[in-house]
């Protein structure tokens, strides 16, 4: 059956690319310099999802810019190295945007650092509009990010879905009155996701054509 839904926003970072150990590096690199032998892999985990200066003025208020500097240089000098895709996303998305879907991507990144990551997984053809952290005052979970990208695809809220990897995709989505749509592919694991109750979830991008109505 077909949904009403027209408009599919998406998360960036472990949604639609896989940036998970280019960001987890960098926060190493950029912890160890700081905070020497006091972060491990799994302690950075958390990180994923929150805006910079929410995770480093947590820890340290006065030397934010100096942290965020120190991470944006090694974060940028190793992104196409270790920047990679998830299956099925690129072939999705094909489907979606020949099927006129109106496509954006909502992200806390900034936006120079976002296109630069949608360029190199060639993305740049399937989204009408990119929403990122210095477009708006408020980052996700707060609805500001996706009231304005539906804005500018001139969508409503209950036509939309928010599909996202972290708990902030999905409870920015239920701000706003989207449908929210988890990716059970999350470094932080299926479960973790599932707890803050995403209408679906998915178990590769190619069930969002499921749920669309628009499978084989």
């Amino acid at each position: 059956m077909k949904s009403n839904i027209t408009t599919i926003l998406f998360d960036l970072d472990g949604t639609l690319i896989d940036t998970n150990e280019l960001i987890i590096s960098t926060y190493l690199h950029t912890l160890e310099k700081y905070f020497p032998g006091q972060y491990s892999r799994e302690a950075v985990l958390p990180f994923l999802g929150p805006t910079l200066h929410e995770v480093f003025g947590n820890m340290d208020s006065e030397r934010v810019e100096e942290m965020i500097l120190d991470y944006r240089a090694y974060n940028i000098e190793n992104h196409d190295l270790m920047v990679k895709e998830f299956a099925g996303v690129i072939e999705t998305l094909q489907v979606l945007k020949e099927k006129g879907y109106k496509l954006g991507i909502v992200t806390t990144k900034r936006h120079d650092v976002a296109l630069k990551g949608i360029h190199l997984m060639k993305l740049d053809t399937f989204f009408d509009v990119v929403i990122a952290y210095d477009h708006v005052k408020k980052v996700k979970p707060d609805p500001e990010p996706i009231y304005l990208a539906l804005e500018q695809l001139d969508s409503k809220p209950e036509e939309a879905m928010m599909v996202g990897d972290n708990f902030h995709d999905v409870l920015a989505g239920k701000n706003a009155g989207t449908k929210t749509v988890g990716v059970a592919w999350t470094i932080k694991g299926r479960d973790y996701l599932a707890k803050y109750e995403p209408d679906y979830m998915l178990e590769n991008m190619g069930d969002l054509l499921t749920i669309l109505g628009e499978g084989n």
